[in-house]
């Protein structure tokens, strides 16, 4: 894996001068700190600065704040607090209190199909999804036809003042 791990080399390596790189995209703040450091208002400006680029922020949730390392300062939570099977072994996993479903560079497995792998439980929540979304479109079908039939029926006005 560590051919995956573009911050050891090239510009962010350079750019973090020795600090980690932050792979989390789950973060804590404490808001008090961060308004009184206008870490939002130099966030925004650091992304419309970036954005202009196409190259930049690959990965948005951790290129903005790797970027802004040196203005806004940041810290890596413990693992489990967000666990990837890219990164993490499959022992600590049970010690997780999030799952991140983060692509593996090396499998390139659908993300759902990862779900359903990772997360037993998903493939319970996903059946529901599908049946709940079925019911929705049975629905919309069905309301949509009784409007198709209102627009060919005619309509009458019970206004008098034509």
């Amino acid at each position: 894996m560590d051919g995956f791990r573009f911050w050891k080399q090239g510009y962010w390596r350079n750019h973090l001068m020795g600090r980690a790189y932050h792979i989390s995209a789950l973060y804590v703040i404490d808001l008090q700190k961060f308004r009184l450091i206008s870490a939002g208002d130099r966030l925004r400006g650091q992304y419309q600065g970036l954005s202009q680029d196409p190259n930049s922020l690959a990965n948005l949730d951790q290129d903005l704040p790797n970027n802004m390392i040196h203005h806004v300062p940041i810290f890596s939570l413990p693992q489990e607090w967000l666990w990837c099977e890219t990164w993490c072994s499959d022992a600590s996993k049970s010690s997780a209190k999030t799952i991140d479903l983060c692509n593996n560079p090396q499998t390139k497995e659908p993300k759902l199909d990862r779900a359903m792998r990772i997360a037993p439980e998903w493939k319970e929540y996903d059946a529901k999804l599908k049946k709940i979304l079925e019911q929705v479109d049975n629905k919309g079908n069905g309301e949509s036809k009784k409007a198709d039939s209102k627009l060919t029926q005619p309509h009458f006005s019970s206004h008098s003042e034509l």
